[in-house]
């Protein structure tokens, strides 16, 4: 690859990293809120090296058209000017290496395409998060349903010893994941730094169809009594009651309660 096409390269790529992270919050869905403003200083000092690139390498070529001074061409005997000398390693670095081309595919794909969210395919092969242990409980809403984040309501399940679940009506929301037994799951993604390091939250939902697959909803139902509450034993389940189409939130890998219910 010459100079001048690794210049567009890097002037492609910082356009597409500055379109995900300056110009809208797209750069979400691959890491986490506060890797944000590294993606930003990223784009720009890209940005600012194939400007340079694209300046130096213009230079360069005025410059190679320009006569030498004080320096006379050596010729051949045929009247061919000689090739320039090579390196001391005895390789052209006029170019860079070919490899570099592998960069296009994902550059034009961040700037035009940019990939969605992790959805349902991952969830399906992921490693389900370990809740951590809870010191204590606060108290859920007296009226309506209690608004819960997934962990919560797995915590919950999992470890309240006063089975404060029992009978009360929660309303949580995430993305829908099929089974392949004809149930399906609320699920949310964590993330410690980007997507590559995801981990799943997985609620079973019974009493309704399944929405379209990675589809975001909200569900109000009751705690599904299978097991014993406050222990392990506890399913991890709810009966439905109502089910409501949702867009995906603008922060997708943030474990939150819904807002404005309760």
């Amino acid at each position: 690859m010459r100079p001048p096409l690794q210049s567009a390269l890097l002037l492609l790529i910082s356009a597409g990293l500055l379109r995900v992270s300056l110009f809208s919050d797209i750069s979400l869905r691959y890491v986490k809120e506060g890797l944000q403003p590294f993606l930003v200083a990223s784009g720009f000092i890209l940005l600012a090296t194939g400007l340079l690139g694209v300046i130096t390498s213009g230079l360069f070529s005025l410059g190679h058209g320009l006569p030498h001074a004080g320096r006379k061409r050596a010729v051949s005997r045929r009247g061919d000017v000689p090739p320039p000398p090579a390196s001391e390693d005895g390789h052209d670095h006029s170019r860079g290496p070919r490899v570099a081309w592998l960069m296009f595919p994902p550059a034009v794909a961040l700037l035009l395409l940019a990939p969605p969210a992790l959805g349902s395919y991952t969830a399906a092969r992921d490693t389900e998060v370990v809740v951590a242990t809870y010191e204590r409980f606060p108290p859920l809403s007296a009226a309506g349903p209690a608004p819960l984040s997934l962990t919560e309501f797995i915590g919950r399940a999992q470890q309240d010893k006063k089975g404060g679940l029992e009978g009360r009506s929660v309303v949580m929301q995430g993305f829908v994941t099929p089974r392949g037994d004809g149930t399906w799951v609320l699920t949310r993604h964590l993330i410690a730094r980007c997507a590559a390091d995801s981990q799943s939250l997985k609620v079973t939902v019974r009493g309704v169809p399944a929405p379209r697959e990675d589809s975001w909803v909200r569900v109000t139902g009751t705690w599904h009594p299978a097991g014993r509450l406050g222990t392990p034993t506890a399913a991890l389940a709810v009966d439905a009651t109502t089910i409501h189409t949702i867009p995906e939130p603008p922060l997708p890998y943030t474990d939150r309660p819904p807002e404005g219910a309760g």
